[in-house]
């Protein structure tokens, strides 16, 4: 029935057609989900018949498929026993090992445990090829042999060049200990288990087991019980062991990278370029192995400044064939894992070698091959315990520097140019289109959200966009990029649009002004008046507000308001009018920006377009107080009030709540510039709370200031220190002038 097919593309299909998960078809016959992974991705033996069947029984297959998979299985296992080589050998010392102190001291806290505690202590060392899980051990083992009377021992399991058979390994470790070979002839392949379980747990011995495939290839090795320590070294984390403990290991902390470094080049020339070690330091990624080989070509080419490695390795096409000295070759290294990975996966490493940012969710790789999530998370996890993507924090994963050339090089390898241009552009879309629907929960000066996006991410709520659009802004900003680089200006205004009201959430991210920039030379590039006056009027307000560029901001807005009275579109000449306004307020000039502000007004008024009128009629009421008018301000700011409470009122949702914080605010300070400061800290306080609501840390910063000044002009000292230092628990999010003042207004305060 399955003609040929290996066993676990037959399984795949098979649980596939049943519309069954690993997880569910694991619960529904008893084999665990990494069996069952390990079995579809070719990794572990063809199962016995036991296994088989209880996997048709969770299928449900019938007589005649159950009799194909076990008739697959039977057809699929080896008829002899592959030699292997390697003998049990004592550990080496490592003379220039560095850093990596915290993994030592855990690694010497179990010796001492399981040598003066009598308890048994495996250890996992894992991690991706060349992180220096193997110098890690060694260095540990060289250390701590003396506390192991009994004997300390290294086998190389070579787990990713012909693994060694468990049979075999077990055997070498048995006459490693001492049994002898007429007590290894009376105990058959069953009995040995056992018998190097009770050895192991009888004596005090140190055992590393280097390079281990998988959970197989060891489970049989590791003592239940006793005073022995064993260190098991694997690029997967071996989670399908039960009772160990894990260490995985990744790249270096710079300082121990750099140490490392001078270590291996000398002090005397290392000191000469400092500059230059610190950057191979981090063109290495922090990689010991990468690390080892470019020291080593400066120790063999005594003539090259450091500076000259850097040069010939920040050409990242170059990169890799770089990192290579005699039979040392960090791309080598990379290639043992890649060749064992299914084609699914190696695909997905070459497909995610494309991303644009820092890290990655799963639904990166559904939208690079075209999949759906849940399929896209089993391929990654197998590039997880193959060790070439790790993962981070949540549901995040992560490519290493050096790993994402390799990938990138094969990728130019292996893919065609056009299927790479078309996982390139599905993942542009997917990443603007997915923006553009996040911020469209803010958008809407009705509140109204857009429609529910269940795939490949689900943004079911305003907090799940924001949450989307701050984690994946690194990439969807690239995609951004690229996309105005390819001239795809309808998508670039669109994404830009949709960021309308977003932005003013998260004012200091720090790329407001490009963002609108690439939109407004996109809308230029359309021709189209209203795209121009809105895209300029939004670069004008990331000017104004994020870079504090008022003249230049003005200038945009001026622009803006010509072409939105080309396209005859009153919303945006008002808002041109009322940008401009905020900048003059900025620059100190009231009466300009108190007439374009009451220009702005009456436009609205006009047209009964009331989305800008609201910010309008404060920055007037604004400018009205520092012209001495104050009462007139207060009746102004008390309107946009009366106004957001109406039962009429055209807006709502966000935008009104923005409009709220920012009246309360306008009226405490009209009330503290009339001296009623009791007045004044009750609206400071209702404009805070607003802001924290909706998340606005920015204008929090600005209305907890205001708060503090008001309660020490009431003599409320207490109340105006809490006020202050939560200001400065902000942090970041203020702005300086702000955490300025507070200390200023903090050091001025009695002490507590």
């Amino acid at each position: 029935m399955h003609g040929e097919k290996p066993f676990g593309a037959v399984l795949i299909g098979l649980r596939q057609r049943g519309r069954l998960t690993r997880e569910e078809l694991a619960e529904a016959s008893g084999v665990s989900v990494r069996a069952i992974g390990d079995m579809e991705r070719g990794r572990s033996r063809v199962p016995q018949r036991r296994t088989v069947v209880a996997l048709a029984d969770g299928l449900g297959l019938a007589d005649a498929e159950r009799e194909a998979l076990l008739a697959t299985a039977r057809a699929a296992r080896p008829t002899r026993t592959v030699a292997v080589t390697g003998t049990v050998m004592p550990p080496r010392s490592v003379g220039d090992f560095t850093g990596r102190e915290a993994e030592l001291v855990l690694l010497r806290e179990a010796a001492e445990r399981a040598s003066d505690g009598g308890t048994s202590s495996v250890w996992v060392v894992s991690g991706p090829p060349g992180c220096g899980k193997t110098t890690l051990a060694l260095k540990a083992a060289a250390e701590l042999r003396e506390r192991f009377p009994d004997g300390c021992f290294v086998l190389d399991l070579h787990g990713v060049d012909g693994p060694v058979d468990t049979g075999e390994a077990r055997l070498r470790l048995l006459k490693a200990l001492g049994v002898p070979d007429r007590r290894l002839a009376h105990e058959d392949q069953e009995g040995r288990p056992g018998l190097l379980r009770t050895l192991l747990g009888a004596r005090a011995c140190l055992v590393v087991l280097d390079n281990a495939r998988d959970e197989e290839q060891v489970r049989t090795l590791l003592p239940a019980e006793g005073r022995s320590l064993v260190l098991v070294t694997s690029r997967r984390p071996l989670s399908g062991l039960a009772r160990v403990h894990r260490l995985p290991l990744t790249e270096m902390a710079q300082d121990e990278a750099v140490a490392l470094l001078r270590r291996i080049l000398g002090e005397q020339r290392a000191d000469a370029e400092p500059a230059a070690v610190a950057r191979v330091a981090e063109l290495c990624g922090r990689l010991p192995l990468a690390l080892r080989v470019a020291a080593n070509w400066l120790t063999v080419r005594s003539g090259w400044t450091v500076d000259h490695l850097v040069r010939r390795l920040s050409d990242e096409g170059r990169r890799l064939g770089a990192l290579a000295a005699g039979d040392m070759r960090v791309e080598a290294a990379f290639e043992l894992s890649y060749r064992q990975l299914s084609g699914q996966a190696a695909r997905m490493l070459r497909l995610l070698s494309l991303v644009p940012g820092p890290d990655m969710t799963a639904a990166y790789g559904a939208a690079l091959t075209g999949t759906g999530v849940l399929q896209a998370q089993e391929v990654m996890e197998e590039l997880v315990d193959a060790g070439l993507l790790r993962t981070t924090f949540a549901d995040r994963c992560q490519l290493h520097d050096l790993l994402r050339l390799f990938a990138r090089a094969r990728l130019s390898r292996e893919e065609a140019p056009g299927d790479r241009e078309a996982a390139e552009e599905r993942l542009r879309g997917w990443l603007l289109e997915t923006a553009e629907a996040a911020g469209g929960w803010y958008r809407s000066a009705r509140g109204a959200a857009p429609s529910s996006r269940k795939e490949p991410v689900p943004l079911e709520n305003a907090e799940q966009a924001r949450a989307w659009l701050r984690s994946e802004a690194p990439s969807w900003l690239a995609a951004l990029r690229a996309a105005a680089h390819r001239g795809e200006h309808t998508r670039v205004v669109a994404t830009a649009r949709a960021m309308e009201w977003f932005c003013d959430l998260w004012v200091h991210w720090g790329h407001w002004p490009e963002v609108f920039r690439l939109a407004a030379e996109s809308a230029a590039a359309l021709d189209d008046p209203y795209l121009r006056a809105f895209h300029l009027n939004c670069l004008s307000w990331a000017l104004i507000t994020c870079e504090q560029r008022y003249r230049e901001g003005v200038d945009r807005a001026d622009e803006a308001l010509a072409h939105a009275r080309r396209a005859q579109d009153v919303h945006q000449q008002a808002s041109a009018l009322m940008i401009a306004a905020s900048a003059h307020r900025q620059l100190g000039e009231y009466r300009t920006a108190a007439d374009k502000a009451l220009a702005a007004m009456r436009l609205s008024e006009d047209a009964d377009h009331y989305e800008v009128w609201p910010q309008a009629v404060r920055l007037y009421g604004i400018a009205l107080r520092h012209l001495g008018r104050t009462e007139e301000a207060l009746v102004r700011h008390q309107s946009i009030l009366d106004f957001l409470d109406a039962p009429e009122c055209p807006l709502s949702g966000l935008v009104a709540d923005v409009f709220r914080a920012h009246a309360h605010q306008a009226l405490g300070l009209d009330h503290a510039a009339l001296g009623r400061w009791r007045e004044a800290v009750d609206h400071h306080r209702r404009a805070q709370a607003q802001s924290r609501r909706i998340g606005m840390p920015h204008r929090e910063a600005e209305q907890l200031l205001d708060l503090g000044e008001a309660l020490i002009a009431l003599g409320e000292t207490a109340e105006a220190r809490s006020s202050l230092l939560q200001v400065l628990a902000l942090g970041d999010t203020a702005l300086d002038k702000e955490l300025t003042a507070a200390r200023r207004l903090l050091g001025t305060l009695p002490a507590a």
